[in-house]
């Protein structure tokens, strides 16, 4: 968990959850309108997003590939 392999790791799980937060956020809508979109509430569901990732990497460490945010063993 201390190695700059594992943020990275990290850091790219918790991007990923991120878009998928905002994909579910604006897909429920039939037309998405820049314009008038809720940007603090994106903002806000998307950096929740990220937190609970990088909260479960941080959890996972322990188990799975030693230095790995990852449960799944051999995780490259």
């Amino acid at each position: 968990m201390f190695t700059k392999r594992f943020w990275m790791a990290a850091g790219e799980r918790a991007a990923k959850s991120s878009a998928q937060a905002l994909l579910i956020l604006w897909g429920g809508d039939a037309v998405f309108n820049a314009w008038h979109a809720d940007w603090p509430t994106a903002g806000g569901v998307a950096a929740g997003a990220a937190v609970l990732s990088v909260l479960t990497s941080i959890v996972s460490a322990a188990g799975g590939t030693p230095g790995s945010p990852s449960l799944v063993a051999g995780d490259r």
